[in-house]
């Protein structure tokens, strides 16, 4: 898993409970809930972790395969549902 210095030196610090999701988040490179292009270029990926019953909301790099933050997205859900509507 490619990662920036960002994602190493911060995220992890900030959020040490990531740690133990590392490779979910990994997997979001190819296997996510849905996908969202930003206008820098960086992608958002949303996977979900039944063991904590959130989506963790993954940021990835331009070129597709480096993750620059990662982070649960309380919001996620309630946008989801408002496209329902």
């Amino acid at each position: 898993m490619k990662t920036t210095p960002y994602f190493r030196n911060r995220t992890l610090r900030d959020r040490p409970e990531l740690k133990k999701y590392l490779k979910e988040i990994a997997d979001a490179i190819n296997h996510y809930h849905a996908i969202e292009q930003q206008a820098d270029g960086r992608s958002r990926r949303w996977i979900y972790i039944a063991e904590i019953d959130k989506y963790i909301r993954v940021v990835v790099e331009a070129d597709g395969e480096t993750i620059h933050n990662a982070f649960p997205d309380r919001t996620y859900t309630k946008k989801e549902k408002r496209k329902d509507l």
